[in-house]
């Protein structure tokens, strides 16, 4: 993998943590809603773990939110 892409999937995953993080959900809570364990979704945001596309999705509506600010790099704050 790439630097500039690892580098993409990190800041997806921070986007996801700070979008949940502003939601006051905890990761157990997301786990829960992925049907996944909570050491799953903890790899998910840590950038260890590749998602797809469906498992994107199921976020962003978890969180309420829309993909491009999951997606987009460099963002500072949670919408």
């Amino acid at each position: 993998m790439t630097d500039a892409l690892s580098l993409k999937i990190k800041s997806v995953a921070a986007n996801i943590r700070k979008q949940r993080e502003a939601k006051n959900y905890t990761q157990e809570y997301l786990a829960a809603k992925l049907k996944i364990s909570q050491n799953a979704y903890s790899k998910i945001e840590l950038g260890y773990t590749k998602i797809t596309l469906e498992r994107l999705f199921q976020i962003s509506d978890i969180l309420e939110t829309n993909i491009t600010s999951l997606i987009q790099a460099g963002k500072s704050e949670a919408a």
